[in-house]
């Protein structure tokens, strides 16, 4: 019965590449998203994912105690943009930072608390839920390489997905991973993309439970290698790349185009989540 499986809470579920992969593994999944994606750009829902419309911001951890394990992947736009090597997107990090004037118009974040205020909901969440369940209940969060500057190291990269939290001890690597578009194709030099998976790409580090704390000293490392699972879903529809005019690059960030393609580029690997489904399942289903 999927009752009796073990509960797994996706927080900013998006597309459910968390739950697929945690579902293939036993898992029943709640996710937890301010809109329906999957109905909005017309992809299935996988099997034994539960959908809860609700801004993570409200939330308590107490109602989430029930879970076994809680995975998250917060917004990652406003920390990509400022990793571009675009004069506006510095001049942001530096005023975020105290260090400038913010451009006008800006409609972002104003401070830094704004920024992570996502990220942070999610550790607070899992704090909570732990205190109410009386025991700990693991977390995973995974982000953009350009969150580190914001949220402190990472504790692993699977490629261009990087990962925040309880790591299980042994993670997969993933071979020549990047952040391709959904089709398979290159990134354009000096997109994000390209910068986010150059030789500064992030190796495993120390971290104090699963992230650092002091803001804006994340540091860079040497790459090492990733697999074609670690890619920004290779395989699916949409391109960002120099593409023709149908193209969702040449479409504003808000229609829908543009952020279908944004949703599935951002869509966990399936090879990622069955892994840490596989690591953290109870022994009952283990076998």
């Amino acid at each position: 019965m999927i009752a009796d499986r073990p509960l797994a809470i996706d927080l900013c579920t998006g597309l459910h590449g968390w739950a697929e992969g945690l579902a293939s593994e036993g898992w029943r999944v709640r996710g937890y998203d301010i809109e329906d994606m999957c109905a909005q750009f017309g992809e299935p829902r996988p099997d034994h994912i539960e959908l809860v419309l609700r801004n993570v911001l409200e939330m308590h951890g107490s109602e989430i105690a029930d879970a076994e394990l809680i995975v998250a992947s917060p917004p990652c736009t406003e920390y990509s943009y400022m990793a571009m090597p675009w004069k506006r997107a510095k001049q942001i990090a530096r005023a975020l930072r105290g260090e400038d004037e913010f451009p006008e118009p800006y409609r972002g974040s104003r401070t830094v608390a704004e920024l992570n205020a996502i990220f942070d909901a999610c550790f607070r969440l899992q704090r909570e839920a732990s205190e109410a369940a009386g025991r700990h209940i693991p977390m995973i969060v995974e982000n953009v390489r350009g969150g580190e500057p914001w949220v402190g190291r990472a504790a692993w990269n699977y490629g261009s997905y990087y990962l925040w939290g309880d790591l299980p001890a042994l993670m997969p690597s993933a071979r020549g991973g990047q952040k391709f578009n959904p089709d398979g194709t290159d990134h354009p030099p000096g997109s994000w993309f390209k910068i986010a998976d150059s030789k500064n790409r992030g190796t495993k580090v120390a971290s104090v439970a699963g992230r650092r704390t002091d803001v804006g000293k994340g540091a860079r490392f040497t790459s090492r290698d990733c697999g074609i699972e670690g890619r920004k879903n290779f395989g699916g529809p949409g391109r960002f790349d120099r593409a023709g005019p149908g193209s969702p690059i040449w479409l504003s960030s808000a229609s829908p185009a543009r952020k279908a393609a944004s949703a599935k580029i951002a869509k966990i690997p399936f090879a990622l989540s069955s892994w840490i489904g596989r690591c953290y399942r109870p022994k009952e289903i283990a076998a």
